[in-house]
């Protein structure tokens, strides 16, 4: 077996960080503007900017589908209210 060592290895995120990090992230609107600091910000660690990617692209998504429920709900109760005419 052989042991290599990388040195370009990610600096690890310790939990310290990761407390802070979750707790500037309770706040309201101040998380949605850290998040994007976080996630595109030159000073931020890989993992955790990939991270905040991740949450990004989920939040997209998921505004997506409330966007996409809502006017089917919407395009269906315009639909039933021409029926009782």
């Amino acid at each position: 077996m052989i042991n290599e060592y990388n040195e370009n290895t990610e600096p690890t995120v310790s939990v310290k960080e990761w407390l802070i990090t979750f707790l500037i992230m309770m706040i309201p609107v101040v998380n949605i503007v850290m998040l994007f600091i976080w996630a595109f910000g030159a000073g931020t660690a890989p993992t955790k900017a990939n991270l905040f990617k991740v949450s990004l692209i989920f939040a997209a998504i998921i505004i997506a589908l409330y966007v996409l429920f809502f006017i089917l709900i919407m395009l269906m109760g315009g639909l039933a209210s021409m029926g009782n005419y």
